[in-house]
């Protein structure tokens, strides 16, 4: 069996019900292993969360996006206002911003039709906003001239067998577009880069994943996608098909300590009782990992490098209009505002109008819900002058593309976050592999070294855990 753990049945703890644990729980239930999933929140999904408008108060929100590592700097009106007039009602918010990969050859989709189950998920091409216009979809706008340049070299890449993209995930994309991207493509490259790894500077960004990612978007996909009903909806529905399968979610139970002995993970403590479990796979943040499982249990150079992996950061905005452009309903625009006083230069930022189409649900009628970001640094999010500055300049962008739009607006949520993704996927951050020193502890979520960012990161490396690392070691009798 290799040294493969042979058993009639095996045990497997999941701590953490964000999409990455219960994308986990869900492909091993399947398979037959017995999973419980112990979440600390009352609510499943992590950070892929819908907040229904219908329900929330203030103290609620403001609770969870605390939990979460997220506040609210602005709001038009107040966050008081808005809730006493009860103004979010027939709204869907999300937690902080989200959009995913779209279709059925991409990771959540491939994960749904494994686990038999559909999701519907809008999807959209990406377009670019430039000088108070906009092309959709930008590829459109690349020359001929252009696509010859790309031929070479870059077109090459797209290609290019796995050692060769793993030779160049310590090239700096920086590096990449000055040498390849010309005109136009040089700045498909930019966004690019900036989009799957929510970083503003290129020279920290890798060229291997990036092509990586290009690569699966030239599946003929859809870039980007978002699911009717919300976020949360993805939670909803993994969860599901884990529980058919006979799995357990233990919501409001916190995993207090994980057992190490011996170097081996042996089971959880949870509320003061000690489970034994075959396998254990953490979905906490990886920051968090030894507040429940001490870092002397692990290697000195280990712990040093998690203690240094920093996430991404984030403002968010979720505007409430009257009215909207048809010509932008279903759409997902992204810009760059150039020469900022801000890491790397530059800030991408994007404009989703996919939530603002009535199919998604998420706002009541006659009203329109956009969704917009803008990437900076953890420590960017932190800083109030930083933040006031980027929320200036979203306001400015969707006022390129829909002028007025402060007169249509009924409300504005500005959140942010310092910890949008588990671990930003630069050169200078590695992300760990799902197998830990310890043996039979396991990582899954957006912390681990997976393709995609965020949630799609977070299901990427549900699906190689269970395919690679437990089919592989853990057999049945």
């Amino acid at each position: 069996m290799g040294g493969s753990h042979v058993k009639e049945r095996i045990d497997i703890c999941i701590a953490g019900a964000g999409l990455g644990g219960l994308a986990a729980g869900a492909l091993l239930s399947q398979k037959g292993y017995n999973v419980e999933i112990f979440e600390k929140e009352k609510i499943l999904g992590g950070r892929a969360l819908s907040l229904d408008g219908n329900k929330l108060t203030l103290e609620e929100y403001i609770s969870i996006l605390h939990r979460f590592e997220t506040y609210i700097p602005f709001s038009v009106p107040s966050l008081e206002e808005i809730f006493e007039k009860r103004m979010l009602e027939g709204y869907q918010i999300d937690l902080g911003f989200h959009l995913l990969e779209s279709g059925s050859r991409s990771t959540i989709g491939r994960v749904m039709k494994k686990l038999g189950e559909e999701t519907d998920i809008s999807g959209t091409r990406l377009g670019y906003i430039e000088n108070g216009e906009f092309v959709f979809p930008f590829i459109s706008c690349l020359s001929p001239i252009d696509i010859v340049r790309a031929i070479p070299r870059t077109l090459s890449l797209l290609f290019a067998r796995p050692p060769t993209l793993a030779s160049l995930d310590k090239v700096p994309m920086s590096e990449t577009i000055e040498k390849y991207g010309k005109g136009k493509l040089g700045l498909a490259l930019e966004l690019t880069s900036r989009l799957i790894t929510t970083a503003n500077d290129l020279s920290i960004i890798s060229t291997g994943e990036t092509f990586r990612v290009m690569r699966n978007l030239l599946h003929g996909e859809k870039a980007v996608g978002y699911p009717r009903k919300g976020i949360g909806t993805l939670a909803e529905n993994f969860a599901a098909v884990f529980k058919k399968h006979g799995g357990k979610i233990h919501l409001g139970r916190k995993v207090e300590e994980i057992m190490v002995d011996d170097g081996i993970a042996k089971g959880v403590i949870v509320e003061g009782e000690m489970k034994e479990f075959d396998v254990i796979i953490s979905n906490v943040p990886i920051q968090n990992l030894f507040s429940i499982v001490p870092e002397k249990k692990f290697p000195p150079t280990w712990v040093k490098k998690i203690k240094g992996l920093k996430g991404t950061g984030s403002l968010c905005a979720y505007y409430s209009l009257k009215k909207v452009d048809r010509k932008l309903v279903g759409k997902s625009l992204v810009f760059i505002e150039r020469d900022i006083d801000i890491e790397g230069g530059d800030a991408l930022g994007m404009i989703d109008f996919q939530t603002a189409d009535p199919h998604t649900r998420l706002s009541p009628k006659n009203r329109y819900l956009i969704q917009a970001y803008i990437i900076c640094s953890p420590e960017e999010a932190r800083n109030a002058k930083k933040v006031e500055m980027l929320r200036n300049i979203l306001d400015k962008w969707v006022e390129k593309i829909s002028p007025n739009f402060m007169e249509d607006m009924d409300w504005a949520i500005y959140p942010t976050t310092w910890h949008l993704d588990g671990v930003a996927k630069t050169i200078d951050n590695e992300k760990p592999p799902s197998k830990t020193p310890i043996k039979n502890l396991y990582l899954v979520g957006d912390c681990v070294a997976s393709t995609g960012v965020g949630m799609n990161c977070a299901v990427d490396s549900a699906i190689h855990l269970v395919q690679i690392e437990i089919n592989k070691n853990f057999v049945f009798v």
